[in-house]
C-alpha cells in the first residue's frame, strides 16, 4: 500500500482547517512542500505541543510527503518566537541528516493563513481565489503531518490534541478522543471560572461562537484544535450578536472611508484585488450589483479589518461573508482578470504584531496562562459525525450493537469521492447509527 492509499485509509483531513482531504491534496507533483506550524490564531498551542514533542515523527512524515510528491524544497514554517520548538526540530533534522530547512517567522496575524506562508516562503502570491498547487506548492498543517506519521504505521485519526484555554481552572492541552463533547473537555480542565460564558471553538479571530447552552452536544472534531471560554459580555460575544441589518445601518451611519480596513487586509498587501473600504461604501450605499462587491469572494474571512483595523467598530469581515452567501445563491463565482499580481510595497511595515492584536482583542490574561499539557480526556461515550470536512458523508459500516475497538472502521466514503473515512475513536459498543455513530465505552 502507498503512501497515499495509507492516508485515504486512516481517513486524513487538514486538522488545522476547513479538512480537505489530505489524500486528494497530496496527489500532486509539486516544487514546494511547506508544513505549517505557525498556529495562525493566537492563544491556541497544541501546535507548539506536538513540535516539541513529536519532532522526529513530524520530520520523518515531512521528509516522506516530500519524496512523494517530488518536492525540491521541502520547508516546515513556525515563528523565531518558538525556541523550544526551534530546537526540538533542529535536534530531528541532525539526527536524521534532513534536508527538510526551518523557515523562521515574525510573530505577526495571519502568518499562519495559508496564502500568507506561501508568499513569505516562495514569494509567489498565489492568484485570488486560487490554491497553493498554482504557484506549485502545497502545504499541510504540522498536525496533519503527525497523522501521516501515524498512518505510516497504520494508525487511523482517533484523537485530537486541543488547547483549552480562557475562564477555565486549569488551561490545558489534551489528548481528547474524537466525538467527546466540548462539556466533557471543560470539566477535564476543571470546569469554568464563570457562570455566564461563551465559547469560541478555534481562535479568537476566526473562530466559531457556540453559546453555553450547546456544549453538551457539540463534539470534537477532526479539525478542532482550540476551545476558548470568554465572559458572555466581552466584546467578542457582544459583536457576534450583532444582526446583519445592524452592521449595514452602522456602515451608513458610521464608515468614515478610512482605508484602513484596506490598507491593512492580508490578502490585498499580497497584490489580491480585495477592498474592503469599497465593498462598505457599497453596503451603505446599496449599490451591490458591481464588480467591487464580487470582491468579497476572496476574503479570507481572517477578522483584520473588524476587530484590528477599523477605528469605529464597523464589521467588514461579517459585510463580506454575508455577502459571499448572497453572491453564491445567485451561482456568481470569482474570476481572475489578471493572474500577474504582485505584493504591496508598504506590506513588511503593515503586519499585525500578535502581542498587539490579542491586547486590541481584550486577551491579554489568557495569554498567560500555564498549560498543563497531554491530560487525556476518557469519555464514557462519543458522537462521531460521519462528515468531518469538506466532501461526502461517509456510510456506516457497522451496525446498532456491534462491539467495535478503537480505531477500527466504522464508516467508509467510496473509492474515488471526496471524503474521509471515519474510525471508532474509543472501544465499546455501537448504540446508535444516524448522522453521526455512537459508541459507549464497555
Amino acid at each position: 500500500m502507498d503512501l497515499l492509499e495509507k492516508i485515504r485509509e486512516a481517513g486524513i483531513i487538514g486538522a488545522g482547517g476547513a479538512g480537505f482531504p489530505t489524500h486528494v491534496k497530496l496527489n500532486c507533483k509539486v516544487e514546494y512542500f511547506i508544513v505549517n506550524g505557525l498556529e495562525c490564531e493566537p492563544l491556541l498551542a497544541s501546535d507548539k505541543f506536538m513540535m516539541r514533542n513529536y519532532s522526529d515523527e513530524i520530520l520523518q512524515a515531512t521528509e516522506e510527503i516530500g519524496k512523494a510528491i517530488g518536492a525540491q524544497h521541502v520547508v516546515i514554517g513556525l515563528k523565531e518566537e518558538y525556541e523550544e520548538e526551534i530546537k526540538a526540530l533542529k535536534n530531528s533534522i541532525l539526527k536524521f541528516n534532513s534536508k527538510v530547512k526551518l523557515h523562521l517567522s515574525r510573530a505577526f496575524y495571519p502568518a499562519g493563513d495559508e496564502q500568507i506562508l506561501v508568499y513569505e516562503i516562495t514569494g509567489k502570491t498565489i492568484p485570488p481565489g486560487g490554491i497553493p498547487l498554482n504557484v506549485g506548492a502545497v502545504v499541510s498543517n504540522s498536525g496533519t503531518v503527525f497523522n501521516v506519521f501515524e498512518a505510516m504505521h497504520n494508525k487511523s485519526v482517533t484523537y485530537k490534541f486541543v488547547t483549552v484555554i480562557g475562564e477555565v481552572n486549569i488551561p490545558s492541552i489534551l489528548k481528547v478522543p474524537i466525538g467527546t463533547t466540548v462539556k466533557e473537555c471543560l470539566e477535564k480542565c476543571g470546569g469554568t471560572t464563570i457562570k455566564d460564558y461563551m465559547i469560541i471553538m478555534g481562535g479568537p479571530m476566526m473562530g466559531r461562537k457556540m453559546k453555553k447552552e450547546d456544549i453538551d452536544t457539540r463534539v470534537i472534531k477532526k479539525t478542532d484544535g482550540g476551545i476558548i471560554a470568554i465572559p458572555k459580555d466581552h466584546y467578542l460575544a457582544q459583536k457576534e450578536n450583532m444582526t446583519i441589518e445592524h452592521m449595514k445601518n452602522q456602515a451608513k451611519s458610521a464608515c468614515i472611508q478610512c482605508h484602513f480596513c484596506t490598507d491593512m487586509c492580508p490578502r490585498n498587501l499580497i497584490g489580491h484585488p480585495l477592498n474592503p473600504h469599497k465593498i462598505m461604501r457599497n453596503i451603505a450605499l446599496e449599490q451591490l450589483d458591481n464588480e467591487a462587491t464580487k470582491q468579497a469572494l476572496i476574503c479570507c474571512e481572517c477578522g483584520v479589518c473588524e476587530l484590528y483595523a477599523c477605528p469605529m467598530g464597523l464589521s467588514p469581515k461579517r459585510i463580506n461573508v454575508y455577502l459571499k452567501g448572497k453572491l453564491r445563491d445567485r451561482g456568481v463565482k470569482w474570476q481572475n482578470v489578471n493572474n500577474a499580481v504582485s505584493a504591496n510595497v508598504f506590506r513588511e511595515y503593515r503586519k499585525v504584531p500578535t502581542d498587539r492584536l490579542v491586547a486590541r482583542l481584550g486577551l491579554s490574561k489568557y495569554k498567560r496562562q500555564r498549560l498543563q499539557e497531554e491530560e487525556e480526556v476518557k469519555p464514557a461515550e462519543v458522537r462521531i459525525p460521519l462528515r468531518q470536512g469538506i466532501g461526502a458523508e461517509a456510510s456506516p459500516i457497522v451496525k446498532v450493537n456491534d462491539v467495535v475497538e478503537q480505531g477500527q472502521l466504522i464508516g467508509m466514503v467510496e473509492e474515488g469521492k471526496m471524503g474521509s473515512n471515519v474510525h471508532a475513536s474509543i472501544s465499546g459498543v455501537v448504540s446508535e447509527i444516524s448522522d453521526s455513530i455512537v459508541i459507549k465505552a464497555i
